[in-house]
């Protein structure tokens, strides 16, 4: 089973701070999901979103002082699933999503690569594995970015959640 993490814009209008509120919110198809909040933005990482985690922070998850660079991926106010025996769900408010939008917008992708590079490197086993994996990085850098620029002109705050 591969675990993906999965970002969700909500309308602060639309946002219920209930952890089955939050559990539906990923449960329900996009469709569903447009009808209820009224719109529907996503962005999904697959099981690699520790990595970005490390490109966005520069060192292990949890350990850099909170900011806009270290709630790109898993940053975020705790919500405990109603099921503790999964992951807790991530809430960042609109402020905190219009704070992501301008560092994203604002970071300069080779820099961050260079400062990661070593470490996001070392998984890959196969010989000059940096262009197909830097191209990667650089995709979800461009990805995450619209998906926060755009979720930031709306005003909408962000739910996060690593689902099966």
């Amino acid at each position: 089973m591969s675990m993906y993490f999965h970002l969700r814009a909500v309308p602060p209008s639309a946002l219920r701070n209930s952890a089955t509120w939050f559990q539906r919110l990923f449960e329900d198809d996009w469709d569903t999901v447009r009808e209820r909040i009224g719109r529907h933005r996503e962005e999904v990482l697959d099981k690699r979103y520790g990595e970005f985690e490390l490109l966005y922070s520069g060192i292990p998850p949890n350990q850099a002082p909170d900011g806009p660079c270290t709630q790109v991926v898993l940053g975020g106010r705790p919500v405990t699933a109603t099921d503790t025996s999964l992951p807790p769900f991530r809430l960042l408010t609109a402020s905190q999503v219009t704070g992501v939008a301008g560092f994203l917008r604002a970071a300069d992708f080779d820099g961050l690569w260079r400062h990661a590079r070593v470490r996001l490197l070392q998984p890959y086993d196969v010989p000059d594995p940096e262009p197909e994996v830097r191209g990667l990085f650089a995709a979800t850098h461009r990805d995450l970015t619209a998906f926060y620029t755009r979720t930031a002109e709306y005003g909408d705050a962000v739910v996060k959640w690593p689902v099966p």
